[in-house]
Parts: structure tokens; C-alpha cells; sequence
């Protein structure tokens, strides 16, 4: 696996991530391939935990794709939705994980969730209809 991703993937067993839904369960298997060789990397999903192990065990969703692909996704540059779709990445098993894994990579620099974004805007007109009321 590309450098970036064997990173992000070695680091992930360091704790909770908020950003998955608590009742997400499943395995899955990312086969990264470059050079010849596969590289198979074993992720167990439970609550809101990501267990990393490196294994070419059955998951309930095996990715395959070549290592760059990984790093893409890890860093926000590429979807797996879209990536599945331009056959850069393929798939086996429960599709609803694809989305999981998007959840657990990283987004894109900078990044803000919409829900963020949408009480920012609320605060900020709640400042100004405060300001004006006081005029």
C-alpha cells in the first residue's frame, strides 16, 4: 500500500471515530496492489471503532484497487463511490461498507461537515438579527 495509506492505516487503531455510525458492524479487506504484489490489509468495524490488522481473511467487503488509489482516497482526492464508478477501484460484498470506508478515510483538506456549516450560517444570522434588534 502506498505510504500515505499504510500510515493512516497503522494509526487508525488509536481510538474511537465519531464520524461512524454507532451501529455499524462489518469487516473489510483492502487488496492494494502495485508492482506484481498485493498487499492485504484486515479492517473489523464495531462501535465506532476500527480494528486494523494485516490479513487475506474473508470480509463481508473486499476492495481492490492499485495502491495509489488508496492513497488517493485516504487523503479526500477520490471518492470510492466515484473511484467504483471509473473502475479505478472493484468491489465485493456489502456495498452499504464502500460508504463506511469513506467514512473512515479522511476528507479532503479543509473539509467541513455540511451540519458544521449550516449551524455557522445559523449563528451568524442569529449575531446579526441580534446586532440589529439592538439598533
Amino acid at each position: 500500500m502506498g505510504a500515505r495509506a499504510e500510515q493512516y492505516l497503522r494509526q487508525l487503531d488509536a481510538g474511537r471515530l465519531p464520524n461512524l455510525p454507532e451501529t455499524t458492524a462489518g469487516t473489510l479487506r483492502l487488496d492494494a496492489r502495485s508492482d506484481g504484489c498485493t498487499e492485504h490489509w484486515y479492517l473489523t468495524v464495531r462501535d465506532q471503532h476500527v480494528q486494523v490488522t494485516r490479513s487475506a481473511d474473508d470480509a463481508d467487503l473486499v476492495v481492490r484497487a492499485d495502491r495509489r488509489v488508496f492513497d488517493r482516497m485516504v487523503t479526500g482526492e477520490l471518492h470510492p463511490g466515484a473511484a467504483m464508478l471509473r473502475n479505478e477501484l472493484t468491489m465485493q460484498g456489502d456495498m452499504h461498507l464502500l460508504m463506511v470506508l469513506r467514512r473512515i478515510f479522511a476528507g479532503p483538506a479543509g473539509a467541513r461537515h455540511p451540519r458544521e456549516l449550516g449551524r455557522a450560517a445559523l449563528a451568524g444570522r442569529s449575531a446579526t438579527a441580534a446586532r440589529e434588534g439592538q439598533s
